[in-house]
């Protein structure tokens, strides 16, 4: 080991590679010092990196251990005190460092080189740094000819990569992480991924560089057009100078008529326009603003009509029927006859699909005078659908009645909000909250919306709300007045069908009167086998059918009138989709016909029960909620302890109930069942068959009695639909019947009952039992004269 001390020059931001002469600019006095000490004997030094190039004066410890034996090739002195020197290095080495008073001193080490490449992956690697280090020097505007001759003539592949990271832009510390490196296969590769980065990153600087060029460009050439433009326009004349788009705004804010403090903030945003480039982002945002704040219709409006007279006319023209409804309404325009300041009332108009929600708000509309336009609510989870979006945000709009108030052009129309009861919420927000704002008499004279970011009065609004079900949060439901619509019986679907739907569908099928006929009682079989629902809109599709294959029949053959009778019906519209037997109308054992709300109306359910010997085991099927399982558990204590006074040798324990509600795929809950199953559950185990045109509904309690219902009306429906005789309704429900169609009193026998012991004389057809029955005397059904004196129920 070779102990001669060394001249050291420290290096700052330069890595002196073996075989490769660099120039230095030395002006530090110990580094001039070590020049001088090496010139004084061989010429030889130490060539090492620091640690820190911000480092003035550096020490041994700001030294890397890893440098460059070299040689000084040449040394001159300039006249500002510095020293131009050229060394040459010569090999690796590690420094075992010594100092003096003037100069830093150290041993060398040799680094040995080891090189695990065979012959093929060093010429192909070599290929490859060559190939790589040319389209670098092309990138960086270099000539690669100059540099690639002499690198070509070298077969060392560590010479190789040495000389290709000397003429590379690195910093240092990859500088000295490659010094550092021995192994030739390890230097190279990590020579080219330095040239993959460098050519990676060149790439997107010049793709940047393209991109601001182009946008640059793009810029001034349509400032220049439009400065063109201009030109143009004005020695044309067609160009007012005093009419610009700033003063034209203005003028319309005037013309507005915006309250103070909206104009205050129309005029705000025009003065930050004035001072802005027409040409920038921000001033198109202020200037779609300003259009929506001038756009809205401040105090435009419609005038409203108050002729009680025509507005029932035109709702008795439009719609069959809803007797309540347009009573409210002309209820409304009365008042406003007399208030014309009176705030407009929240109406929601609850019922099932097909009843005519959606059209009687046009007809209302129609009726007041007022524009008319909806707003489907149904799925909507974002809360700035009806606040607006905040400016801040791309491509921000105002609220939905904002932007239906700016169409319509007045601040009085009749706005329906439809299905309201199947608005959502989520991490956007509740939109059921937002409304709660807009339909507040109290509070929406001063709704806010977002994007405006003023108070906008919604007090002449109308709004009108739908929903299926009354399945809406409890604020809001609590600011509207809910109207029902439960359905529609035979009689009035056939009065709307003729009125309506057929002289519609004759006009949109191209049918004149002649050539489309109906025989008489068509369409009460259409409605009673085919469309068993609430409403009419599968009778309109089933009417529209007849209508379109009557089209094709009188093309096909030639024929000049279409007559459709009952016997021809099925040829039009195929087998019927709903029967009846005439076996589901006689007395069964354990089988009870309930009645059950569904929100597309009434419906009717069966109700089956079985007992056979066992071990007093229950079992229920049929899909059931835990409301109604709790109600069967509720019905068999009933039962138990009506047999237990009634039949003390009645075992309960020695039989197996087997309780089922057909249609097991359709869930079913609700308690209205409870007296329908207590009656299935003593049928089954007395063996006595119950009415089969007899329904019933009505939540029973362990005591017996029979609590109140809802939904009476659709439930009176169903059963109507059914062809049914007589219903059991609670006592506590007779006050429900005065809003009764007078059609559904005279068709049904409608009894109240106010205990089990009720429900058990009228529903049994024979009272022989196994055990002895009190059955108490029949409770007098309710007609349309009876209906105002009911006898009161058993307790």
């Amino acid at each position: 080991m070779n102990n001669r001390l060394y001249p050291i020059l420290p290096l700052r931001d330069v890595v002196v590679y073996p075989h490769i002469i660099v120039p230095l600019f030395v002006g530090r006095s110990k580094s001039i010092a070590a020049l001088d000490a090496a010139m004084a004997a061989d010429q030889e030094l130490l060539l090492v990196p620091q640690r820190d190039p911000k480092t003035g004066e550096p020490n041994l410890p700001d030294l890397h251990t890893i440098g460059t034996f070299g040689r000084i090739v040449q040394m001159a002195k300039l006249s500002d005190g510095t020293v131009k020197v050229l060394v040459e290095g010569i090999q690796r080495i590690r420094i075992s460092e010594q100092s003096d008073t003037d100069t830093f001193k150290g041993a060398k080490t040799p680094l040995p080189e080891s090189d695990s490449l065979i012959a093929e992956e060093r010429k192909s690697i070599i290929s490859l740094a060559i190939e790589q280090f040319g389209s670098y020097l092309k990138a960086h505007d270099r000539n690669p000819e100059e540099l690639l001759d002499p690198l070509r003539q070298l077969s060392n592949p560590g010479q190789i990569a040495d000389t290709i990271a000397a003429h590379m832009e690195l910093d240092i510390k990859d500088r000295v992480h490659l010094l550092g490196l021995t192994d030739v296969a390890e230097r190279i590769q990590r020579v080219l991924v330095l040239l993959a980065k460098a050519q990676e990153q060149f790439e997107l600087d010049r793709s940047i560089k393209k991109r601001v060029k182009q946008q640059m460009e793009r810029n001034q050439r349509e400032y220049y057009l439009n400065e063109k433009i201009k030109a143009i326009q004005k020695e044309l004349g067609e160009l007012d100078e005093a009419q610009n788009e700033i003063e034209l705004l203005e003028s319309r804010i005037k013309e507005a008529r915006m309250p103070q403090a909206a104009q205050k903030k129309a005029c705000g945003e025009l003065n930050k326009l004035k001072q802005m480039s027409a040409l920038s982002a921000e001033a198109n945002v202020i200037r779609n603003y300003l259009d929506w704040m001038i756009d809205f219709p401040w105090s435009k409006r419609r005038r409203s009509r108050y002729d009680l007279h025509r507005a029932e006319a035109i709702l008795n023209c439009d719609h069959y029927g809803l007797k309540d409804v347009k009573e409210r309404i002309l209820e409304y325009l009365a008042v406003q006859k007399r208030n014309r300041g009176g705030k407009g009332p929240i109406i929601c108009l609850v019922g099932p699909p097909g009843v005519g929600k959606t059209s009687l708000g046009k007809s209302i509309a129609c009726a007041t005078g007022r524009d008319f336009d909806r707003i489907s609510l149904g799925g909507m989870h974002d809360e700035a659908e009806i606040r607006g979006h905040r400016r801040t945000y791309i491509g921000a709009l105002p609220g939905k009645i904002v932007q239906k108030l700016c169409k319509l052009g007045s601040n009085n129309p009749l706005i329906l909000l439809d299905e309201i009861d199947k608005l959502g919420s989520d991490h956007r927000g509740d939109p059921a909250s937002a409304l709660l704002e807009v339909l507040d008499p109290a509070q929406n004279n001063t709704f806010n919306d977002h994007y405006l970011e003023t108070d906008i009065d919604l007090s002449r609004v109308l709004f009108i709300a739908t929903a299926n079900t009354l399945n809406i949060p409890g604020p809001l439901l609590d600011r509207m007045e809910v109207i029902r619509l439960p359905g529609y019986t035979t009689q009035e679907k056939i009065q709307i069908a003729e009125r309506y739907i057929v002289p519609r569908q004759r006009k949109e099928n191209a049918l004149k009167a002649e050539e489309f006929r109906l025989a008489e009682g068509v369409l009460d079989t259409v409605i009673e086998e085919y469309t068993r629902e609430a409403g009419v809109r599968n009778l309109e599709r089933e009417i529209g059918k007849l209508a379109r294959k009557s089209v094709r029949k009188l093309l096909d053959h030639d024929t000049t009138s279409i007559f459709v009778d009952k016997n021809t019906l099925d040829d039009f519209l195929g087998v019927a989709k709903f029967h009846r037997n005439e076996e589901d109308r006689q007395p069964k054992i354990g089988s009870v016909t309930g009645l059950a709300w569904t929100s597309v109306g009434g419906e009717l359910l069966q109700i089956e029960s079985t007992a056979f010997p066992g071990k007093g085991q229950l079992t229920c099927t049929g899909q059931l909620g835990e409301v109604m399982q709790e109600s069967i558990q509720a019905a068999m204590s009933v039962v138990r302890g009506y047999l237990d006074e009634h039949d003390e040798a009645f075992r309960f324990s020695d039989y197996d109930i087997h309780m089922h509600l057909p249609e097991g795929a359709t869930p079913k809950d609700g308690p209205s069942a409870g007296i329908g199953m207590a009656t299935a559950l003593l049928s089954a185990l007395s063996k006595q068959p119950v009415y089969g045109n007899l329904a019933m509904t009505g939540e029973i309690t362990l005591r017996g009695r029979v609590l109140a219902i809802g939904g009476l009306k659709e439930k009176l429906l169903a059963a109507l639909r059914g062809h049914l005789k007589t219903v059991l309704i609670p006592a506590e429900n007779v006050k429900n019947l005065r809003d009764m169609p007078k059609e559904i009193l005279a068709a049904l026998e409608i009894v109240p009952v106010a205990h089990i012991d009720e429900v058990f004389a009228r529903a049994f057809c024979d009272t022989h039992a196994p055990f002895k029955v009190r059955i108490p005397p029949r409770p007098t059904h309710f007609t349309g004269s009876a209906m105002n004196n009911p006898t009161p129920g058993h307790c």
